[in-house]
């Protein structure tokens, strides 16, 4: 229960091993960082910094903001060595590799930090009710300059903008149409040329324009905010692409609804893709 020595200097341990300060001193700890829901008293003649986080899988992302994952493996297998039953919770180890992932920087436009926020939030809510502002990109028809890189995507029907190219989240080709075993599958699914099935909608993180679909059900459909023709379809529980990868949570519109609008550099026309 009390301090474990991990490397010359450092030392683990829970709360109560900054209950006596005397032993600090004698152990020569001139800083404690505390990870816990609640900050924890002071501790005299050291310097405190204090995480609010629980050690909880589901924990929120800003966990990971606050704390440095380059090398967390071998600081894991450093704690293991002094206290061999030392673990990392699944949850907090996932934001560690994904911290990874994003070159040790946070990234908050990052494809996978957007997926990894929405699928924490799929498992917190089971009606979602209230959910972060943080969550949905901003309308397009509310932003006046777009950079020449980004494509538009647009409602086929009455033109209006619905998404930008760095909402899709993308996903890992899934294996096709065995992946639709449980099902009939029928003469008229479209297969690329590996012989997968080609992905028919896009995927992407939820928009401002959805959020009043969105609130207080875990799926239904998703229709143009203006001429409400149908776009495609959500699911707080996950969908299946027509590719056989499951998606977590979905927000899906069908590529057929929706048309590419490019910026062309040389004038600033826009050209349509169809």
């Amino acid at each position: 229960g009390g301090m474990v020595p991990v490397l010359p200097g450092l030392y683990v341990g829970g709360a109560e091993s900054c209950s006596s300060p005397e032993a600090l001193s004698a152990a020569g700890v001139v800083a404690v960082l505390t990870v816990d829901a609640e900050e924890p008293p002071a501790v005299p003649g050291a310097r405190a910094m204090h995480v609010r986080a629980r050690d909880e899988p589901g924990e929120d992302p800003a966990y990971l903001m606050k704390t440095q994952g380059l090398g967390w493996e071998d600081a894991l297998a450093a704690v293991r060595a002094a206290k061999p039953d030392a673990q990392v919770n699944p949850g907090f180890q996932g934001q560690l590799k994904l911290y990874e992932a994003m070159g040790c920087a946070v990234d908050t436009s990052s494809v996978l930090y957007k997926r990894y926020r929405l699928e924490m939030l799929s498992e917190r809510f089971s009606e979602p009710q209230d959910l972060p502002r943080e969550v949905f990109a901003v309308d397009p028809t509310t932003l006046y300059q777009t950079s020449n890189t980004e494509v538009l995507y647009r409602c086929r029907k009455c033109r209006r903008a619905l998404f930008r190219s760095s909402s899709i989240l993308s996903h890992a080709e899934g294996i096709g149409p065995t992946a639709f075993a449980h099902k009939r599958i029928t003469d008229t699914a479209q297969l690329s040329g590996n012989g997968r099935e080609k992905c028919t909608s896009y995927f992407t993180e939820p928009v401002q324009w959805m959020e009043p679909a969105l609130l207080g059900v875990m799926e239904g459909q998703l229709l143009c905010p203006k001429c409400m023709s149908k776009l495609g379809s959500f699911s707080w529980r996950g969908d299946q692409c027509s590719c056989g990868r499951w998606v977590t949570p979905a927000f899906q519109i069908h590529k057929s609804r929706v048309d590419e609008v490019r910026t062309l550099p040389a004038g600033n026309f826009q050209t349509a893709k169809t």
